[in-house]
């Protein structure tokens, strides 16, 4: 296979290469900072924990549940509109961004609401006894021992939004996903399909290394 194409335009492979990492890294930090407080609320609502409150775990759940139940292809449809009411357009990585949010926070609070619950019974007990409120306990008891958990989600989460990002690159969300659709397969320039999904296997590759390097640090088994 010959890679005329792309050596006779770097720039395209940059500049998508770019705004995929810039779709997936933004909408990762915004899925952390929304899923992290909604997986607290998840595991310290449940039967049984901190502040059990059936009525309002149940309807957070339901509310995960719908939007980790919706294919993503149909999430970004609906997001449309919420694009054009926050940021004026339906188009480009900024408006992914809305659709790759939705998609990816109540995934992670799920995975963060996993991890919390592995946390022993004994430590939360023991954090009661010597008088330790809820919002301590979750900040110095719940969130730290379960750090490793949150760490490994939160690369599980940027590896899926990697995915995500390509796929909105179909509906004009730019990136690699777009190169790949509109530069590579509808022009007939396999080479840069080829590099494309290249590229996209390697940022996933490096964010898992990192994420991996990240967990081992931080897991003190």
């Amino acid at each position: 296979m010959h890679f005329e194409n792309v050596v006779a335009h770097p720039e395209i492979v940059v500049q998508a290469t770019i705004e995929s990492v810039y779709m997936v890294l933004l909408s990762l930090f915004f899925s952390v900072l929304i899923g992290i407080p909604l997986g607290v609320l998840l595991i310290i609502t449940s039967p049984g924990h901190l502040w059990p409150k059936r009525w309002l775990n149940e309807a957070l759940g339901a509310v995960v549940n719908v939007f980790r139940s919706v294919p993503y292809i149909v999430l970004i449809l609906w997001t449309i509109p919420v694009s054009r009411a926050l940021i004026g357009t339906s188009y480009g990585t900024n408006a992914a961004i809305i659709s790759l949010v939705a998609g990816a926070a109540p995934f992670f609070a799920r995975l963060v609401e996993s991890a919390m619950r592995e946390v022993g019974r004994g430590v939360i007990e023991a954090a009661q006894a010597m008088g330790a409120r809820t919002v301590d306990i979750i900040w110095k008891v719940l969130i730290p021992e379960s750090l490793p958990g949150i760490v490994s989600g939160i690369t599980v989460t940027a590896v899926a939004l990697v995915s995500y990002s390509a796929m909105a690159g179909l509906v004009a969300g730019g990136g690699l996903g777009a190169l790949a659709w509109n530069e590579g397969y509808n022009s007939f320039k396999n080479d840069i399909l080829l590099v494309a999904t290249v590229l996209l296997i390697a940022i996933v590759q490096v964010l898992q290394w990192i994420g991996d390097r990240i967990v081992r640090r931080l897991d003190r088994r």
